[in-house]
This record gives C-alpha cells, structure tokens and sequence, in this order.
C-alpha cells in the first residue's frame, strides 16, 4: 500500500489559520492579562459590545462555539463583574448576559489589541483589512459546507 504524499506543515492551509490563531492569541494575552480577561471572555465581550443583551446561545451562534463553552466564561465574566446575567422577561428558560458599567468601559481599551495585531504583522491597515475579508470568506464557505452536510 503506497501512502499519499504528506505536505509539509506549512504548505496546509489549516495549519497555518491554526498557528497564526495561535500566535495572535498570544500578542493579545499581555495586554488581555492587564483586562483581566481571557480571549475567550473578550471574544464574549466584542459580541457583546456589537449587542447587549443577547443570550448564552446567541454569543455561542456569534462566535462559531457551543454554548456549554460560553457558559463558563460568561459565570467568569459576571464574578468579576464585567457582565451581568438576567432571565429573559419574554421566556424564563432563556439566560440574557449584560455588560456592566465595567463590562461598557472596557471597550475603549482594547484599541491596543488591533495596535498591537497591525504593528506586529508587517502588513498596512488595507492589507489587513483585505486579509481579514478574505479569511471571512473562507470561514462562511466552510460552514455552509457544515451545514450542508448536515442536511
């Protein structure tokens, strides 16, 4: 039995979304550290800076993860009082999450993280804003993909 040829590492295009996520993650941490927050608690706050008020299942749906993930992370968020959680007034079973007043705040700092992300790639702010486009692109295609096939 002959085997396909392997390509090395960086030739894959999944490997380098999954190292390049990876690297990004860490440029953000110092800074996301000083937050007092992890990159998953930001990414919980951005879908919440874009809409509050929306429930567990819809940040999940937002950010492409399962809500048994964003659960935790939102508990973190509202023992350190950046977020508050309310039963939805509409249907008791729903959980609605809330920035606080430090939640609301927060946002004028994170500035530096896109500081830091174009002062660090080497690109200009249009080539990575046509990178990002590019890479949404991609991201939409494959979970229509998904679900498709899950059809």
């Amino acid at each position: 039995m002959t085997h396909p040829r392997t390509q090395p590492l960086d030739s894959q295009l999944c490997f380098s979304i999954y190292s390049a996520s990876i690297a990004v993650n860490r440029v953000y941490k110092p800074m996301l550290d000083e937050f007092g927050v992890t990159y998953t608690q930001y990414l919980v706050l951005s879908a919440l800076w874009e809409r509050n008020g929306l429930t567990i299942t819809a940040i999940a749906d937002r950010l492409g993860l399962e809500p048994s993930t964003i659960t935790p992370a939102v508990k973190r968020l509202e023992a350190a009082d950046f977020v508050e959680r309310r039963r939805s007034v509409s249907d008791e079973r729903q959980v609605e999450v809330y920035l606080s007043d430090k939640g609301s705040s927060l946002h004028a700092s994170t500035g530096c993280l896109t500081e830091a992300l174009l002062r660090h790639s080497g690109f200009t702010p249009s080539e990575l804003l046509e990178l990002n486009h590019r890479i949404q692109v991609l991201r939409d295609g494959l979970r229509k993909a998904v679900e498709e096939q899950g059809n």
